[in-house]
């Protein structure tokens, strides 16, 4: 039964895109006599992924490139990349079927149905059918598996926690809760998420320099260093300092080399240095990055982050 439900929605969206795909994108003449060696759908692309849709109308955008980005796009991104992602940690190990994600699948459906809603495209009875199941599922669901006799279904969270990403240009926003589960359920089982990375609840609760020592995984390691703050962690773990230098693209701060702590499992290095442009609230950010363990030289260090060599990374002017 999975298998076949798979197969019909593939097979509808594939008709839709098809027919969307076969629309004519009209382009303004005078946009490209003043930009003589940009094609259009690079233009498409630029200008709505850095613009407003109203910007990317007005700069003779059609509506395809601007509904793909503003709306399929972005809600993939808050919805499935991040919501979904956290969801999938509190079942590990599915049903042994094909799982449908419900109310996080909103990006594949609002895509379409703006289509049709706006009377932008027509599309065929038994698309328009399966159009209308998918958005009561996305409206009334979680995730959901269908076996030969029974449908599962899940409900959906009772409350999420989001902060915008940085640099949003259509809405799109992470999971984030400094002080309880991001995704909560209403059976009292939730997610811990801090700025987009899922973190057992001791990363919130109570972060440890011991902790941190036996975390395998990067990510969860870095949020639980900056939920105790990197000050307090240098202080406590005891690193030992290598090299330390003034930022050449960030005048006015410094940057520091430790070697990485015992128990880290290689001879890696920790290159400590402040954001180049300001947080939401105003604050610059100190932040921690892994760096090869060949490295002696902090500035040498800071220019392999962007690819440069240190004597290059040195004349920069400014850093971002």
């Amino acid at each position: 039964m999975a298998a076949r439900i798979a197969t019909v929605l593939s097979d509808s969206r594939h008709r839709m895109d098809q027919r969307i795909d076969r629309r004519r994108i009209e382009w303004p003449r005078w946009y490209f006599h003043q930009n003589p060696n940009v094609r259009g759908d690079r233009v498409a692309r630029v200008t709505v992924a850095t613009r407003s849709p109203e910007d990317a109308a007005r700069a003779g955008i059609g509506p395809d490139p601007i509904i793909r980005r503003t709306v399929r796009n972005s809600l993939h991104t808050s919805l499935f990349d991040g919501v979904a992602t956290a969801v999938r940690s509190l079942a590990p190990h599915p049903f042994g079927s094909i799982t449908w994600y419900g109310q996080q699948e909103a990006h594949r459906v609002a895509y379409y149905d703006i289509y049709r809603s706006f009377g932008l495209m027509t599309f065929g009875r038994e698309d328009n059918e399966l159009l209308d199941i998918q958005s009561a599922l996305v409206e009334s669901t979680g995730w959901w598996w269908a076996f030969d006799d029974i449908a599962v279904m899940s409900e959906r969270p009772t409350a999420l926690h989001t902060e915008p990403i940085p640099d949003p240009v259509h809405g799109e926003v992470r999971l984030h809760n400094s002080s309880s589960p991001a995704v909560e359920f209403g059976d009292g089982s939730g997610v811990h998420v801090l700025n987009g990375t899922v973190v057992p609840k001791w990363v919130i609760h109570d972060p440890t320099v011991e902790r941190i020592t036996v975390e395998r995984n990067v990510e969860i390691r870095r949020s639980a260093i900056e939920r105790m703050g990197w000050d307090a962690y240098l202080d406590r773990a005891g690193l030992r300092l290598v090299d330390t230098d003034d930022d050449p693209g960030n005048p006015g701060c410094t940057l520091q080399l430790f070697a990485t702590p015992a128990g880290w499992g290689d001879e890696g290095r920790i290159l400590l240095a402040v954001n180049g442009s300001r947080e939401r609230d105003g604050e610059r950010r100190r932040y921690g990055l892994r760096v090869p363990g060949a490295f002696s030289s902090a500035v040498d260090a800071a220019g392999w982050t962007y690819g440069l060599a240190g004597a290059d990374y040195g004349r920069l002017l400014r850093r971002t």
